[in-house]
């Protein structure tokens, strides 16, 4: 840590990432996406040329807005920007009805893994803007090291076992397991 950074206080640990906002390339072809197979629900637009969703209620968690890109292509690789934007489900059971989701849909995906503290599909927006879907388990089963630091890796997750959740209680979000 520098020296300027030791003099500085931390962020207040209540702090939370309240949306991300999204330059498309055609505001109907996300909303498919997101609202269509992700399940979020459209809270306001602004015309043709952008779009509000949420998850319950909240004024917005995703903005999607053409004011920039519309008809644009995705950035080239190797360039700068957002490397991925991250869905917290709050259960396993969530997760795993996202995955049928995505699999329902015929959405490929870029990956799966357990990272330890959490368990995370990643895929592709229609726009290739880079998304992962996940769920954390309970702070108490974190991995650590001795020395109680977190030790996060990143092992192979097992699909099938995760679609196991979908169904395993009659409401989407639970899991028979209580996570």
């Amino acid at each position: 840590m520098s020296q300027a950074d030791s003099n500085q206080r931390s962020i207040d640990p209540r702090v939370r990432i309240g949306h991300v906002h999204l330059k498309v390339a055609d505001v109907e072809r996300a909303l498919a996406f997101y609202c269509g197979v992700l399940g979020f629900e459209l809270t306001q637009r602004f015309g043709s040329g952008a779009a509000f969703l949420s998850a319950g209620g909240y004024h917005h968690h995703i903005g999607l807005n053409t004011w920039e890109s519309r008809g644009g292509a995705p950035p080239a690789p190797g360039t700068t920007g957002l490397y991925h934007l991250a869905i917290l489900y709050p259960t396993r059971a969530g997760l795993a009805d996202a995955l049928r989701r995505l699999l329902a849909a015929g959405i490929p995906l870029d990956g799966v893994a357990d990272h330890g503290v959490s368990e995370a599909l990643y895929l592709r927006d229609p726009d290739g803007n880079g998304v992962e879907l996940y769920w954390d388990r309970p702070q108490e089963a974190w991995p650590r090291t001795p020395d109680g630091e977190l030790a996060m890796y990143t092992r192979p997750l097992d699909p099938e076992d995760l679609l196991g959740e979908v169904g395993a209680v009659g409401e989407p979000g639970e899991s028979a397991r209580g996570e």
